[in-house]
C-alpha cells in the first residue's frame, strides 16, 4: 500500500517533469507566456512543484553549456533517477 502510494507520487513528478519540459520549450518556440495568462499561470505553477527537487542537484551539477544553449543535466538527472526507482518499487 504504501509503496503503491511513493509510486504513484514519483509518477506525479515525472509528469510534472515533463510538463515543464514542455512549458519551456512553449516558450522556446512561441516566445514568453503573457502575464497572467494561462500559460504564465501554469508555468507558474509546475515550477513551484519541480524547482525544489531540481535546484539542489541543480546546485552540485550546473547547466551544461553548448555553444549557445544550456542543458539542464539536473532535469535529466531527477527524471531518470525517478524512472530507476520506479522500476526497483
Amino acid at each position: 500500500m504504501i509503496l503503491a502510494l511513493v509510486d504513484f507520487l514519483l509518477l506525479l513528478v515525472q509528469l510534472l517533469l515533463v510538463a515543464r519540459a514542455l512549458l519551456d520549450w512553449s516558450t522556446v518556440l512561441a516566445g514568453p507566456a503573457q502575464a497572467g495568462g494561462f500559460r504564465s499561470r501554469l508555468m507558474s505553477g509546475v515550477y513551484t512543484v519541480t524547482e525544489p527537487i531540481l535546484a539542489p542537484v541543480r546546485r552540485v551539477i550546473p547547466p551544461l553549456r553548448v555553444g549557445g544553449a544550456a542543458i539542464d543535466v539536473a532535469f535529466l538527472i531527477v527524471f531518470f533517477g525517478i524512472v530507476v526507482i520506479r522500476a526497483i518499487i
